[in-house]
């Protein structure tokens, strides 16, 4: 079997772009495929950007989607659902073809694998959704794709075209928003007094939310606390997703022990659209920065010590 790559983007409901994973070929623009697609008109109403259900444990869902054929030949789609993640660069991304899926992938039944759209046409996808009677409270993300095999004509290989709709469920229960913070670490700079904390944001509770964060650095006791400042909230994160952030401190105090302080605040978006903060939780870790004047003494003492060595060594050898 010759092996697939993506080419393009997933596109959210025909506005948004699902992120290209690093290791596939380069995304093509929105323009380039020959196809849209968007949710059904109908008893769930007009325009809807993606597909939004409030569910509960044992339901039955069914919905529909448009693909719409923009191009002058006639266009074969598969079509299949698949459960979302969150990139590494922060982007929710749905799973390929091949992967299994255990949620809304698994749910998600499309009346057919395959759909045929001539030029200028439109062809409806009838879909289910299955939600389990087990299913676990909180939200499941993922999605509704159809994809095109095609040959790159640089490589020569067949690459995958793919554009989607994103599909949120919230099933029924406890709601339980959640993050947690792990693997803080204290990144001295070589060039002045800041420093950068990294650390990673798990987010281990059943509710989709982002994280307004920040960091800082202090002595002992608290003292000489230098702040991150504003700082870019976190995407927004599935259940049991992970996110790896990379925060500068400047003007850090020198020949000091430090103390890192990385609190995050989860966002929690409501069915309505509104934000709402929760509970903070945070982090720490210790490191030490060094100025650069200290550290360009402490290398030339390395390096005359070095040259004293190698001296010695001569001087014996000689002897």
């Amino acid at each position: 079997m010759r092996p697939t790559r993506l080419l393009a983007a997933v596109v959210l409901a025909a506005t948004s772009l699902y992120a290209v994973p690093a290791a596939a070929a380069p995304a093509a623009s929105v323009a380039d495929a020959p196809w849209s697609v968007e949710p059904a008109d109908n008893a769930f109403g007009p325009d809807r950007q993606n597909y939004t259900y409030t569910v509960a444990p044992g339901d039955t869902v069914d919905d529909g989607l448009l693909v719409v054929n923009r191009g002058t030949t006639p266009l074969e789609l598969a079509v299949y659902a698949a459960d979302g993640f969150t990139t590494d660069s922060g982007q929710l991304d749905l799973r390929r073809k091949d992967a299994k899926s255990t949620s809304v992938g698994a749910w998600v039944r499309p009346s057919r694998n395959a759909v045929t759209v001539l030029p200028g046409k439109a062809a409806s996808v009838p879909f289910t959704v299955r939600v389990p009677a087990d299913a676990a409270p909180g939200d499941h993300i993922g999605g509704i794709v159809t994809s095109v095999e095609q040959t790159d004509p640089a490589s020569k290989q067949p690459v995958e075209q793919r554009m989607g709709v994103r599909i949120k469920l919230r099933v029924g229960g406890e709601l339980k928003p959640q993050l947690t913070v792990s693997d803080v670490h204290v990144h001295p700079s070589l060039v002045g007094g800041d420093a950068t904390v990294t650390y990673t944001v798990h987010n281990t509770g059943n509710a989709t939310v982002s994280a307004r964060q920040k960091a800082s650095l202090a002595g002992p006791f608290g003292q000489l606390r230098a702040e991150s400042g504003e700082v870019a909230d976190s995407p927004s994160l599935l259940p049991g997703d992970s996110w790896k952030a990379s925060v500068p401190v400047r003007d850090v105090a020198a020949v000091v022990p430090l103390s890192a302080e990385v609190t995050v605040v989860p966002l929690l978006t409501d069915a309505a659209g509104s934000t709402a903060p929760l509970a903070a939780v945070s982090g720490e870790a210790h490191g030490r920065v060094l100025p650069v004047i200290l550290l360009a003494v402490l290398l030339v003492l390395a390096g005359g010590a070095v040259v004293v060595r190698r001296r010695s060594r001569r001087e014996i050898v000689g002897g």
